[in-house]
């Protein structure tokens, strides 16, 4: 692993071209939760028996109790890519915030928002 202090400026554009790609994606994502989330519709579900009924808004429910923890987690994610891109912009992008070493570029490549080496991460 290279140990200097920061990663080239040629480096954090690439990063950031990633970075961006899985933000403008993870939007996508999240617009598609969402509109399922408040997809009303009951199918023309009006005339089935009640008891029938009442097992589909139990499952309905469910399903957006699922699409919230969805739609939260994909906030999350598309926060933390944000202030990758922050980081980027600050030059200290790919620098662990335990070790103050670089973090290597496959880890990047793979989790782009990450903050923390392999070397911190098994300290935990």
């Amino acid at each position: 692993m290279n140990e200097n202090n920061r990663y080239s400026d040629k480096d954090l554009a690439e990063f950031k071209e990633l970075i961006q790609k899985k933000i403008a994606h993870a939007e996508e994502d999240l617009a598609l939760i969402k509109s399922a989330f408040k997809n009303d519709s009951n199918n023309g579900t009006d005339d089935t028996s009640p008891t029938f009924k009442a097992f589909e808004e139990g499952s309905e429910t469910m399903s957006k109790e699922a699409n919230v923890q969805l739609a939260i987690r994909q906030e999350k994610f598309i926060r933390d890519l944000k202030n990758a891109i922050l980081r980027i912009e600050n030059k200290t992008y790919g620098i662990c915030r335990v070790t103050g070493k670089l973090i290597q570029k496959e880890r990047l490549k793979l989790v782009p928002h990450a903050t923390l080496s392999i070397e911190a991460k098994r300290m935990q």
